[in-house]
């Protein structure tokens, strides 16, 4: 079978990109590398079933000819840092909900199989239900969220008009090796590894006891691909373990100095995934857990050594738009 990876040398997408190969799959991946790294593909990049075509997938003049036959699409691409999203909107609009369009209507004239897009849990804000399920209040906010979630409307627009075959997928904090490593100040993981591997203290926002719900990244690639193969359609699911852990119990598996950062306004105290849904219906669960997980990111920490270093003063210059657009 034929499938499309949107954001294949992307953090998620090259992870899934891997697995599609092993299965057998022939892959085409689209992606500018604006934030992502044909290095993350090198393991596959010889392979006789994989196509790169570097491309801005907000072109639909660019894309449409590859969707030819085409019978999966993931669409992975986008922009994901949260801070910059605040002082760069439009590029995050362009980025996610033009590309997001572009990309339904290159399969909709092409008529795939089944269109999977990557949502982010985002969507729900500062929840007001732990554990959040789906049907729970839509509330973004910052820009980032946004977008994700006006191209997640996109998706079942196209679904309910064009009855183009749909699964949004919400993931909530999915780390793993080659998590982002952008310029940009961003996910966790890249942010307390690069301080590790030059001996500095890690920044802990607030008092450290808010909590995230971390899934490792080849539990999510399992679910991109169920979600596919299955003949479920036109549904969202939560992706997360149910299990969400404190930044103080993270900083207390990778070990090291920790020091405090102020807390940062419109941010959850905890992300909690109800995964009653997608175990029902895809019959899927996580199975790496968190301190295998966390194990897993040290072994493959050297991934880190060219990562931005972030320090206090720094984040503080970095994140001064945040302070004043969302107090």
């Amino acid at each position: 079978m034929k499938t499309i990876v949107t954001g294949g040398a992307g953090f998620i997408g090259s992870h899934l990109v891997e697995r599609l190969i092993k299965e057998g799959f022939k892959v085409i991946v689209l992606d500018n590398l604006s934030t992502s790294r044909l290095e993350n593909l090198k393991d596959v990049i010889n392979s006789k079933n994989l196509y790169f075509y570097k491309v801005d997938v907000s072109k639909l003049d660019k894309i449409k000819k590859y969707f030819k036959n085409i019978d999966y699409v993931f669409h992975l691409a986008s922009l994901a840092d949260i801070v910059p999203s605040i002082t760069e909107p439009f590029k995050y609009y362009q980025s996610n909900v033009s590309g997001t369009v572009s990309v339904l209507e290159a399969s909709r004239l092409n008529k795939i199989k089944k269109f999977i897009y990557a949502a982010s849990s985002s969507c729900y804000g500062i929840p007001k239900v732990y554990p959040t399920p789906e049907d729970a209040e839509i509330s973004p906010q910052y820009p980032y969220a946004f977008t994700k979630y006006i191209g997640e409307l996109f998706v079942f627009f196209w679904a309910k008009v064009y009855k183009l075959p749909v699964i949004s997928l919400r993931l909530f904090n999915v780390y793993g090796p080659r998590a982002r490593t952008t310029g940009t100040y961003g996910a966790v993981f890249g942010v307390f590894l690069a301080q590790k591997l030059k001996g500095l203290p890690y920044t802990v926002v607030g008092d450290g006891n808010q909590k995230r719900d971390f899934i490792y990244v080849s539990d999510v690639v399992e679910v991109f691909i169920k979600a596919a193969k299955s003949n479920i359609k036109n549904e969202v699911f939560n992706v997360g373990t149910g299990e969400p852990k404190s930044i103080n119990e993270l900083v207390s598996l990778l070990g090291g100095r920790k020091i405090y950062i102020p807390k940062r306004p419109a941010e959850p105290d905890c992300t909690w995934a109800d995964i009653r849904k997608i175990k029902k219906m895809l019959g899927w669960s996580p199975k790496v857990s968190f301190k295998e997980g966390v194990k897993l990111m040290l072994e493959n920490i050297d991934y880190f050594k060219d990562a931005p270093v972030w320090t206090k003063k720094n984040i503080k210059r970095i994140t001064k738009d945040w302070f004043k657009y969302l107090k």
